[in-house]
């Protein structure tokens, strides 16, 4: 055994000789953003090696410099004899401060009161299957004394008219110090089973008649986010968001499937996700609306197939093995008790039906709130997140895909690429001088860049001409701003070190771009996939509909002149926010809404595209700005012939 010590931290833990540091760093709690899940290639556990014997291997993320510093990757270290290493404290807490969509911004208000509108015109009701009812129940006396149980059932039968009541272990623990401490005047909650049974699941002092809450969770790849209800008005009581804890095994679902086949990875990944992402959310909620968890008595969850899995426990790798099975698309309802999810034991939780493999409980959620299920238009669904699902129909079909869009869009795999925080550039513009104007999350000084700025980088880039259509860096520019390694490989710097007091240059590579293409390409390639199924194309489209947390900042002219977005009237296009959290809210609301979305789930076709003969020429054609076929973006090709 040998020891190794963290600082700043000041942790010190004991691991086997031979060790791998990224291992180490897990074990001793701390918390590191590692998108690629230790194979080396997203450059981001850089730490800094300051005494002892650890063994590394060279990575073209650590520059010479860095190297002669003591810096190092963890993922690619080996530890041979007792050691103490830096680790940077941005990397422990980047999953905090991310910018989420939730319902607190001035346009989500406005696209939840939509959606809710949506609903109540297509004749749904809103209304929950838990109720509450407030009893006086008559005191034991020495003629009167049956149990306190038997007496709670009296009253129930006597004024609620339910012949049989049940509950379960955790109420007959609470009933007896409550029944006297309330003087018998006491509110039940419980949840009807027909007309003559009921079930009580939890039981308070005095009248609480009118406090009944629930709470909806959106489980994404990168971050959760989520709202407590009043299910009696629907008014949403408290929100909390934050990164996904389970980043730190991997930014994509490939790689968190691969680590949850590892030892206790699946153990681990559950906890990551209840106990160090949803738990701590709740608890916060519960802080800020002073409701106890107690109160919160229904609870509804979104998550892609993966995720709902994870979240579940359940072994999650034929996902990804052809011919790509998931365990299951719908489970029956499960108890808080049996996830250890922070609300009343006794609540059932609904986990929101997913699709296949690929397209989950979230999609459903999702076309749930957008009301593309009730149009009469065409109307495609895109889901832009750590993965890229289109849903394209109308109230007659619903026809589905998802595409290998990888995290690019959260800034993985991108070397100066971030999440949506504080310092992450996510607006940039470009002069004739190639020098760039930046707007960053907070107004704070920049520390990497994030997917919406992406996008707007590269397409400024190109109509700068700083790059071509293939996203290779033109040589020969009269800037400082454009520099080539050893290996020939291009650089556009976005913000220098000494500018902005860094430990590093924040800049977009050649490497880079070509992921970010690759990553646009799979959503364009895969639109057109699905409207080839139909013989349709993009002259059909009525509507799109942008959700998912890149929406909130993403500027939709550079969308569509990168090739990632079909050329059409942008008039067309909207941002929907946060759809699957949405969906959840109406399904925490309404019965009609759930029985809705289990329809929904059930009538959507999917796409495999992976066993499409067509698909991989559409990517192909698709890895060019815009596209190898310019006349699919003919204003675009307006914008070409202008600034030539």
């Amino acid at each position: 055994m040998v020891k190794i010590k963290f600082i700043p931290y000041n942790r010190e833990i004991e691991v086997p000789k031979g060790e791998n540091l990224l291992e180490a760093v897990r074990k001793a709690g701390i918390f590191m953003d590692t998108p690629c899940n230790g194979s080396g290639a997203c450059g981001k556990c850089k730490v800094k090696k300051i005494n002892g014997n650890i063994v590394s291997k060279n990575s073209r993320y650590i520059t010479e410099e860095e190297e002669k510093d003591g810096y190092i990757l963890a993922c690619q270290s080996i530890i041979e004899a007792d050691s103490t290493v830096e680790v940077p404290e941005t990397e422990s807490s980047s999953m905090h401060g991310m910018k989420i969509e939730d319902f607190s911004g001035n346009r989500e208000k406005d696209i939840f009161q939509s959606s809710k509108k949506r609903m109540l015109e297509s004749g749904m009701k809103f209304g929950t299957y838990v109720k509450k009812e407030y009893l006086e129940m008559d005191p034991p006396t020495l003629d009167d004394n049956i149990s306190d149980f038997e007496r709670l059932k009296r009253h129930i039968r006597k004024q609620l008219n339910y012949s049989s009541v049940f509950c379960r272990l955790p109420i007959l623990r609470k009933i007896p110090k409550l029944l006297r401490k309330a003087n018998f005047k006491i509110t039940i909650t419980h949840i009807p089973r027909g007309n003559e049974k009921t079930t009580i699941i939890n039981v308070e002092e005095g009248d609480k008649t009118r406090e009944l809450y629930g709470a909806a969770v959106d489980i994404g790849t990168t971050s959760v986010a989520a709202c407590l209800v009043n299910l009696y008005n629907g008014e949403l009581m408290a929100r909390a968001s934050s990164g996904n804890a389970q980043i730190k095994y991997g930014a994509d679902v490939i790689n968190r499937i691969i680590y949850s086949t590892k030892g206790s990875g699946l153990q681990e990944l559950n906890y990551a996700v209840i106990q160090e992402t949803i738990n701590p959310l709740l608890d916060k909620m519960y802080r800020d609306s002073g409701i106890s968890r107690d109160q919160v008595v229904s609870f509804v969850a979104a998550g892609n197939t993966t995720m709902s899995h994870l979240f579940l426990g359940v072994y999650p790798n034929f996902l990804r093995m052809e011919p790509y099975i998931p365990a299951f698309v719908k489970t029956p309802f499960i108890k808080a008790s049996e996830l250890d999810i922070e609300v009343n034991p006794e609540t059932f939780i609904y986990l929101v039906p997913c699709v296949a493999s690929y397209v989950g409980g979230d999609i459903s959620s999702g076309v749930l709130s957008s009301g593309m299920w009730n149009s009469e238009e065409n109307v495609l669904f895109i889901d832009l997140g750590t993965n890229g699902e289109i849903v394209f129909g109308n109230s007659e079909y619903l026809m589905t895909c998802a595409c290998s869009a990888g995290p690019a869009f959260e800034g993985g795999e991108i070397s100066c690429g971030m999440r949506a925080s504080g310092g992450a550039v996510e607006k940039v513009s470009i002069d004739g001088n190639y020098e760039p104007t930046l707007g960053v999350i907070g107004n704070e000084k920049p520390l990497g860049i994030c997917g919406s700025g992406i996008i707007d980088l590269i397409c400024e880039m190109m109509f700068a001409g700083i790059i071509d259509r293939k996203g290779k860096i033109v040589k020969g520019l009269d800037t400082n701003r454009i520099r080539f390694d050893e290996h020939g490989i291009g650089e556009y710097i976005l913000a220098f070190k000494d500018q902005y007091n860094l430990e590093r240059n924040i800049g977009i590579t050649e490497v880079d771009i070509d992921s970010f293409i690759r990553a646009k390409a799979a959503i364009y390639s895969g639109i057109t996939t699905l409207l080839n199924n139909l013989s349709m194309d993009f002259t059909d489209i009525d509507r799109i509909y942008i959700a998912g947390g890149i929406g909130n900042s993403l500027n939709i002219d550079n969308a569509v002149k990168i090739g990632m977005l079909p050329d059409i009237d942008q008039s067309k296009i909207h941002y929907i926010g946060n759809s699957s959290l949405m969906g959840c809210y109406l399904t925490l609301m309404s019965e009609d809404a759930r029985h809705k979305l289990e329809q929904i789930a059930n009538s959507m076709t999917y796409v495999e595209l992976s066993v499409e003969p067509k698909y991989m020429d559409e990517f192909v054609s698709a890895c060019f700005l815009p596209h190898t076929d310019i006349d699919k973006f003919p204003t675009v090709k307006k914008c070409f012939n202008k600034s030539v």
